[in-house]
């Protein structure tokens, strides 16, 4: 008589073995219905790449984890109402649970409109997370809100693999702040007002898809991050809004904006001092200052940029197009920058390197020093200029621009007319019909 051989297997086990799913061979394919749960959280997952390399998102457990088990965290079950009314202490809580939580999903709703105070959303998170803004996020317009902090509403900090994202609105309710600076009433004392939304040394970072309108000053700012994309962004504000450039990045590297729409009342897109390793491709830009290297050096510091492409870019109606600022005094250098590729429709000053940039009521001093421009390509560039002069260069005597490649340049006063190319202490080398000319 044979004998059969039976084995306990306990339950626990099995329970634990029909937790991983079908792909835990391979720990990035998803559950074949995860895209439809959560749809544009998956498109942030799949594909983050800058430039040739897939930045992998943590965003999945290394045993592939399906998006069911990551935790919803909705603002509204932390007091938020959405009706307008202050949502800042709901939000506070809600991001605390989120950030506390291995894997996360913060949501604010669509169809609703929550007012925030001066709030930072700091990190290091336990985990990933990302922040789904559906409806409206507005600024208090109440200034005594800000008097612990003039520089800053909405901040995240310190938090990696985070993005922010999904279609909503913020919206900085600048007007009363426009209205109190300087540039506006000479009569008043210049003073500082809050940056909308502000990434402070954040790494891995995913900004995308959001309307972002009337800032108090700055849209969009990456301060000390490492490996950003952001893309898919509306930012605007009215032409004569002071100081409301659109996105600024300031000692921050491997930076990518794409597929991006600013018209703002200063620079689309500003990189000042520290940054490098910066692209920007498919901007559309106007009306506003431009896209802007600097300003750099100012007060005698030192400062430096590199590393930075523009490739692929329109420019309607701003009064710059692609412009290198430094002011007299500085040191340091801007050194390997290409713009590209780049439509011009009537823009006062196409394309302009200004050494002896001044942005104050008194004249500026005249000063020996400067910041170094160097190794810039300008390739494919043409359209219109609202001005006569569509190239200047004003650079220092003692630190003249050096190495300035002008490729395939054909700009125009509207109409057709031909217009002028200015060139003061520039080293320049043409390849191509270049027009205009420096002489």
């Amino acid at each position: 008589m044979s004998q059969q051989a039976y084995f306990f297997v306990p339950l626990s086990l099995i329970v634990f073995l029909l937790s991983f799913p079908c792909s835990y061979g391979f720990p990035w394919k998803l559950p074949y219905n995860s895209s439809q749960a959560y749809p544009s959280y998956l498109s942030t997952i799949q594909g983050r790449k800058f430039g040739g390399k897939v930045m992998v998102s943590k965003r999945i457990d290394k045993v592939g984890r399906s998006l069911a088990s990551f935790k919803t965290v909705n603002v509204d079950d932390y007091g938020a109402k959405g009706d307008g009314s202050d949502a800042t202490e709901a939000f506070k809580e809600a991001w605390k649970v989120a950030c506390s939580s291995r894997g996360s999903v913060l949501v604010v709703p669509k169809n609703k409109n929550y007012l925030l105070k001066p709030i930072t959303f700091e990190g290091p998170c336990k985990s990933s997370i990302t922040v789904e803004i559906h409806g409206t996020i507005q600024a208090s317009t109440d200034r005594s809100a800000y008097s612990n902090d003039m520089s800053s509403w909405l901040v995240f900090k310190d938090a990696h693999n985070l993005a922010v994202q999904s279609g909503g609105t913020i919206n900085g309710n600048g007007k009363i702040w426009w209205e109190n600076s300087c540039k506006v009433n000479h009569d008043l004392p210049c003073m500082d007002a809050p940056r909308a939304l502000t990434f402070y040394n954040c790494k891995d970072l995913v900004v995308k898809n959001l309307k972002i309108k009337n800032a108090q000053k700055q849209h969009v700012a990456f301060e000390k991050c490492v490996g950003v994309q952001a893309s898919g962004l509306k930012i605007t504000a009215p032409e004569d809004s002071p100081n409301t450039d659109g996105i600024h990045v300031t000692h921050s590297q491997n930076i990518k904006i794409s597929s991006s729409v600013i018209a703002t009342g200063d620079d689309c897109i500003s990189i000042v001092s520290g940054t490098k390793k910066v692209q920007a491709t498919r901007i559309t830009c106007g009306p506003g200052h431009g896209i802007s290297i600097g300003s750099l050096g100012s007060r005698n510091s030192e400062a430096h940029v590199s590393d930075i492409t523009v490739n692929g870019a329109t420019l309607s109606g701003t009064t710059n197009g692609v412009r290198i600022k430094t002011w007299q005094g500085g040191s340091g250098s801007a050194s390997n920058i290409k713009f590209q590729n780049i439509k011009m429709h009537n823009v006062k000053n196409p394309i302009i390197i200004d050494q002896k940039y001044c942005d104050q009521r008194k004249p500026c001093k005249s000063q020996s020093r400067a910041v170094q421009v160097k190794n810039v390509l300008y390739k494919n560039i043409k359209g219109t200029s609202s001005s006569n002069e569509a190239i200047k260069l004003v650079c220092s005597d003692k630190f003249p621009c050096r190495d300035i490649v002008f490729q395939d340049i054909d700009l125009r006063v509207g109409g057709g007319k031909a217009a002028n190319a200015v060139c003061d202490n520039a080293k320049i080398t043409k390849i191509g019909l270049v027009s205009p000319s420096c002489t």
